[in-house]
């Protein structure tokens, strides 16, 4: 009877450790930006998640309004503009996306709806109540 309580308690960690991971990864791969103008990738490192352009409608375009002047001359294509979320076990927080069109970098809270099809990426300063919030669909 031990043997068969030890198996079990065994298998059932071993079953939620892969349900809350399937869910923290259910962000990763490709979005197409709201205004369909750019393609992000959102990867995994170590426990936090990023996310990079790989496409955009403008090829060779440039981070002119980056603040940092030796960043304006580079190639969005590549750029990270997500960095550093933790998933909280209903949303993906404390990460910073950055704006190209503005060059300004924003607190940012992402969530997914619509059985994973779509990502709603909340950019803010301060509270996330004073912000503007931004659908991307999955590619």
């Amino acid at each position: 009877m031990k043997k068969f309580s030890l198996t079990f308690l065994t298998l059932l960690f071993v079953s939620v450790s892969i349900f809350a991971n399937t869910a923290s990864d259910a962000i990763l791969g490709e979005w197409i930006s709201q205004d369909k103008d750019g393609k992000i990738i959102i990867y995994k490192q170590g426990d936090q998640y990023h996310g990079k352009i790989s496409w955009g409608k403008t090829p060779g375009r440039r981070d002119g309004k980056n603040p940092d002047e030796k960043l304006r001359s580079r190639e969005l294509l590549g750029a990270v503009i997500l960095k550093n979320f933790k998933f909280t076990g209903s949303a993906w927080e404390n990460g910073t996306i950055y704006d190209p069109n503005s060059g300004k970098t924003y607190d940012c809270i992402l969530k997914i709806k619509d059985g994973n099809k779509t990502l709603d990426i909340r950019g803010f300063v301060g509270i996330s109540m004073f912000g503007r919030t931004s659908t991307w669909t999955r590619s």
